[in-house]
């Protein structure tokens, strides 16, 4: 990055990187203090057995992810009503020795459970201690300074100012409007702008809201972070954390052309029985991405309206199968990313609630030859200064094509697949530039 476009930025003192790291939450010790109702608990030990099988008090403990100290009374109670059956299996004739089968009775009613509500996973948290999780793994706690962003993004070509206006918009807190022609790297940029967002949340795979479960924990989107557990068959009476919280680094979910407002709602998918979680709110405490934003199915305005509740009061409200509505944290850096200037996609009243519209533009000349050389030098073409002049004055110039991010990298990718085809080494020249240009311009 050139230091001679690098100008000083004077603010106020950063927020530190990332907070103290908040205590684990301790394992329940009982029923009562994992927040859930008994019968709900015993509802979901029927239907991991009736899917599964006969199972291990261990094997129980690991699925639920609660402890046999609250397992016991609920498989005492099932065994009471005539819904599980125990024995042992082993010589030892320890806990790790019992299992469990359901009783006719007892699949009879996990199966009519499971019509209903096919979730069988780990076993849910309170709302309200999700949104004081929320709270402490704030992503607005993140302070973005210079040198962490360049040692994020200095490897890029692009300006100090430009780096300078992401850091601020990041350290807001506030959404932002990422603008500027086709092929200019908004996506590209919006996307690494997870890896500035230092730190870790803690999650919980589900969530109980008015007696509903809604599964939280998305393998695609959460980077679960390995914590040490006991050994597979094995459990720790005094296990020192309550196990249906996970570790993740921050997440980044990206939408694009095939987002609709029914996505952004709460919904139940009658095929699995289960409420699937809206992007949004597996985006807590990360970074939500609405990419192409213009092209998606409802119109900008409608899709922008959608946001003005949350963004201002980090809040949302999303709605239960039965009509029973309710408010969820908002912790997230919403990122607009567009070809359309803001002033075409919304009205007065969104736009003053975005915190920072930021223009990303074609390249200067210096910035394009910086781009060009590090895709050869990637794709092992040889680079020579006479072959990247012709490309500006035989080729950008006559048709006025400005310089462009993704021109390099798409052009020199269609040099290396004439060469694999040709069976040679790629080489930049007159000819091998005009026909990549002309498939990638003009077809001609």
């Amino acid at each position: 990055m050139p230091a001679e476009n690098d100008q000083a930025v004077h603010a106020e003192p950063a927020r530190p990187l990332q907070p103290k790291a908040a205590p684990r939450k301790p394992a329940p010790r009982t029923v009562e203090e994992t927040g859930l109702p008994f019968l709900f608990l015993t509802e979901l030990l029927g239907k991991m057995l009736a899917l599964r099988g006969q199972l291990r008090l261990a094997e129980l403990a690991a699925l639920s992810k609660l402890p046999p100290s609250v397992l016991d009374p609920l498989l005492t109670f099932m065994r009471t009503e005539k819904l599980v059956d125990a024995g042992r299996r082993g010589a030892s004739g320890t806990d790790a020795d019992l299992y469990y089968n359901l009783t006719e009775a007892g699949r009879l009613r996990a199966l009519d459970v499971l019509r209903r509500d096919a979730y069988a996973g780990p076993a849910p948290v309170t709302l309200a201690d999700y949104a004081t999780q929320v709270q402490l793994d704030s992503v607005r706690h993140i302070g973005i300074t210079r040198e962490r962003m360049h040692d994020v993004m200095g490897q890029l070509v692009i300006s100090p100012e430009l780096l300078g206006q992401l850091g601020a918009a990041l350290n807001s807190g506030r959404a932002m409007f990422v603008h500027g022609p086709a092929g200019s790297g908004k996506t590209y940029l919006a996307e690494r702008l997870r890896l500035l967002l230092q730190g870790e949340i803690t999650l919980p795979y589900a969530l109980m809201v008015d007696g509903a479960v809604i599964a939280l924990y998305d393998p695609l989107v959460h980077s679960m972070i390995e914590e040490g557990l006991p050994p597979p068959g094995m459990f720790d009476r005094r296990a020192p954390r309550d196990q249906r919280w996970l570790r993740s680094a921050r997440p980044a979910v990206l939408t694009g052309g095939e987002l609709t407002l029914d996505m952004l709602d709460l919904r139940f998918d009658t095929g699995s029985r289960l409420y699937l979680a809206p992007p949004h709110l597996k985006a807590n405490g990360g970074v939500f991405i609405i990419d192409d934003l213009g092209r998606q199915r409802c119109s900008p305005s409608e899709l922008m309206n959608r946001w003005i509740v949350p963004m201002d009061r980090h809040l949302d409200f999303l709605a239960l199968q039965s009509g029973y509505k309710f408010p969820i944290p908002f912790d997230v850096t919403v990122v607009f990313s567009s070809n359309l200037a803001p002033a075409d996609l919304a009205d007065a009243a969104f736009l003053r609630r975005l915190g920072y519209k930021i223009h990303v533009g074609a390249l200067t000349e210096p910035q394009y030859r910086r781009v060009f050389q590090q895709q050869c030098e990637q794709l092992a073409i040889p680079y020579a200064e006479e072959h990247f002049r012709y490309l500006l004055e035989q080729l950008h110039g006559p048709q006025q094509r400005p310089l462009m991010a993704c021109y390099p990298r798409d052009i020199l990718g269609q040099v290396l697949d004439l060469a694999r085809y040709q069976g040679c080494a790629p080489q930049l020249g007159p000819q091998v530039l005009d026909w990549a240009w002309n498939n990638y311009f003009t077809g001609a």
